[in-house]
C-alpha cells in the first residue's frame, strides 16, 4: 500500500496543507498515519477520500456536512456531480481512474468531455493536465508502472481513434514532421501534437518513436517541411542540447521542441528552435502560421 506526504495530497487534490491540518483538528474524516519522527503520511484510502472530498467541496458542499456523510453518500454525491463535471472535477476523476484501474470511468470522463467540446479540447484541456498529473504521481514514485502503462494505452487508444478520424488536409496545406529521437520512446505527447496538427488542417508526417538523427537531412529533402517536432522526456539538460545539436546539423528547417524544461538561451538554439511548454502554444503557433 502507498502513502502520500502532505505536499504531494496537497498537489494531487488541490487542498492546500493549511486547510488539510485546520481539517485534521475539526474532523474525523481526516487521519493521516505519523512517522517514528511524526511526520504525517497520508495511505491510498485516504487520498481517494480526499480526492472525493475535494471535488465536493468545489460543488458547494460544506465541509462540516461532508464530515458527516457515509462513504456510500459521498460516493453517491460525487457520481452525481459529475454528471456536469467541470474541469477540475475531470482531472479529479481521471487521477482516481488512474490509482483503481478504472476504465469504466476513464471512458466516461474523456467521452462525456469530447462530446461537449471536442476532441482537441479534450486533448488540450484535459489528457494533456492529466499527463502532467501522472507524472507527478510517477515522479514521486506513487504509480506502479503497470499502472502508468494501462492509463497511458488507454490514452493512447483515444488520440490514434481521433487522428484517424479526421479528413486528410489539403496537398499544399503546410507540412510539418513530427518524431522522437533515439532513445525517447514516449509518444503519447507527440501523437498528441500530431491530432492538435491534422485537426488544424496540417500535412503530418509521423515518425514515431526512436528516429536515427542521421536519418533527418534525408527526411527533410523528400518532405520539405515547414517545421520538424521533437521531445523529450529525460530531464538531464547536456543530453537534450547534444541532441538537439545533432538535429539542427542535419536540417535547415525551424525545430519545434517540447516536452520537459529545456535552457535553450543560447543564440544559436534561439534562432533555429521553438519551445513550447503546452499544447496551447503549439495551436497557437500552427494556427499563425497557417493564415499568415
Amino acid at each position: 500500500m502507498s502513502s502520500y506526504s502532505m505536499a504531494q495530497v496537497s498537489t494531487l487534490t488541490g487542498i492546500n496543507a493549511h486547510t488539510l491540518r485546520k481539517w485534521e483538528s475539526r474532523y474525523s474524516f481526516v487521519r493521516p498515519k505519523r512517522t517514528d519522527t511524526n511526520i504525517r503520511v497520508y495511505p491510498d484510502a485516504l487520498l481517494r477520500k480526499l480526492l472525493n472530498i475535494s471535488i465536493l467541496q468545489r460543488n458547494g458542499y460544506k465541509i462540516s456536512r461532508i464530515d458527516k456523510m457515509s462513504q456510500d453518500e459521498i460516493h453517491s454525491s460525487v457520481t452525481e456531480v459529475l454528471l456536469k463535471p467541470v474541469a477540475g472535477d475531470e482531472l479529479t476523476v481521471l487521477t482516481l481512474s488512474l490509482i483503481e484501474m478504472n476504465e469504466r470511468e476513464f471512458n466516461k470522463i474523456i467521452n462525456s468531455h469530447i462530446e461537449n467540446k471536442g476532441i482537441l479540447a479534450a486533448v488540450t484541456d484535459l489528457i494533456y493536465p492529466f499527463l502532467n498529473q501522472i507524472g507527478v504521481l510517477w515522479g514521486v514514485n506513487k504509480i506502479m508502472p503497470v499502472q502508468e502503462h494501462f492509463i497511458s494505452n488507454l490514452i493512447r487508444q483515444k488520440v490514434i481513434a481521433g487522428i484517424n478520424s479526421l479528413p486528410l488536409p489539403a496537398e499544399d496545406a503546410p507540412k510539418i514532421i513530427l518524431f522522437l529521437p533515439e532513445y525517447e520512446h514516449h509518444e503519447i505527447g507527440l501523437l498528441l501534437a500530431q491530432y492538435i496538427a491534422k485537426e488544424l488542417g496540417w500535412n503530418t508526417y509521423y515518425l514515431g518513436q526512436n528516429v536515427p538523427i542521421d536519418n533527418i537531412e534525408a527526411i527533410q529533402k523528400i518532405i520539405s517541411p515547414d517545421f520538424l517536432l521533437t521531445m523529450f522526456v529525460t530531464t538531464v539538460p547536456d543530453k537534450i542540447k547534444n541532441k538537439i545539436e545533432n538535429i539542427l546539423k542535419q536540417t535547415t528547417t525551424k525545430l519545434i521542441v517540447t516536452g520537459n524544461p529545456i535552457n535553450l538561451e543560447t543564440e544559436h538554439f534561439k534562432e533555429r528552435t521553438i519551445y513550447l511548454s503546452n499544447p496551447k502554444q503549439l495551436v497557437d503557433l500552427l494556427k499563425s502560421h497557417t493564415f499568415n
